[in-house]
């Protein structure tokens, strides 16, 4: 697949869901995100229990490793469209949705903003996100905390991931080694 733009930061989405059919709606995303950024490779699918409002179904959730020029803010309101048109609604903070786009990691930038911290500041306390991100970059440094995905995995003291993590594999991963 062939883009017209120079990709260059590697960037990794979180991807979560517990209504409808998770999987396809995390594919459907990868598709629209396809667009705009190269889909490099997904992790497994992790089920967790709900974080913050327990009243709710399980959450199924994955990381995507992706490739793309766009600046932070750029690519936080593109995956913000995309949320949008799979039918994103938040009818509470934490609460059952249909897909919840996370920009967790885009290259080693350090944003603290109104409208985006980055890295995602909840990627060091949820093991939801850091299995699915040990899955793809098990060795990268955190930008701020400076320590390694997987350091960061085995000091959790919270744990949300229930049963084994199903295997995932998507027609648009570039990278097929992973």
């Amino acid at each position: 697949m062939k883009f017209g733009y120079r990709l260059s930061s590697e960037t990794y989405v979180g991807l979560g869901a517990n209504l409808g059919n998770p999987r396809k709606t995390f594919e459907e995303a990868l598709g629209l995100i396809s667009s705009f950024a190269e889909v490099v490779a997904g992790s497994r699918l992790y089920r967790s229990a709900p974080f913050g409002f327990p009243d709710q179904p399980d959450f199924v959730n994955a990381v995507a490793k992706l490739k793309t020029d766009l600046e932070a803010l750029d690519l936080l309101r593109e995956l913000r469209t995309v949320e949008q048109a799979l039918g994103k609604k938040v009818i509470r903070e934490n609460g059952p949705r249909i897909i919840d786009i996370d920009l967790l990691v885009h290259g080693d930038h350090i944003i603290d903003s109104e409208e985006l911290i980055l890295p995602h500041p909840g990627i060091a306390e949820r093991d939801f996100v850091l299995l699915p991100l040990c899955d793809l970059a098990p060795e990268i440094l955190h930008p701020v905390l400076r320590k390694s995905f997987n350091e960061l995995k085995a000091s959790l003291a919270d744990q949300h991931v229930i049963g084994t993590p199903e295997d995932w594999s998507f027609d648009l991963f570039s990278d097929t080694s992973e």
